[in-house]
């Protein structure tokens, strides 16, 4: 039987969340995409708790422009807090999506908002 989009994509998360975690040290960058917004959190696994979020909803965020402009606007906007909460180094979880288009704008204008991968 051939797995759904769904499915693929959640056997792929669940295969690097059993790779990678974060820490408050070294806290991990979840990147979710529905077809018309883009979210991303800075989570301590460990505690269990959400440092810093950022959305393509928010207020602070300027949602204009593709859909790539919009993702990278909100890279950049979570590096902006992440930076002011103190943290400079991050690891990456795409949540199984592929590394491309607007998952990719989101980590490179994450990147030059200071943060390091």
């Amino acid at each position: 039987m051939a797995l759904s989009k769904v499915e693929k994509r959640i056997r792929i998360k669940r295969r690097v969340r059993g790779k990678i975690s974060g820490s408050s040290e070294l806290p991990r960058l979840s990147v979710y995409k529905s077809n018309k917004e883009i979210y991303a959190q800075l989570i301590d696994d460990k505690d269990g708790k959400t440092l810093v979020s950022a959305s393509s909803r928010d207020k602070g965020v300027d949602a204009k422009g593709t859909k790539s402009e919009v993702s990278a606007a909100v890279g950049k906007a979570i590096a902006a807090k992440a930076v002011a909460a103190g943290i400079q180094a991050i690891v990456f979880d795409r949540n199984g999506f592929v590394y491309h288009g607007r998952v990719k704008a989101l980590a490179d204008g994450a990147r030059e908002g200071g943060l390091k991968f």
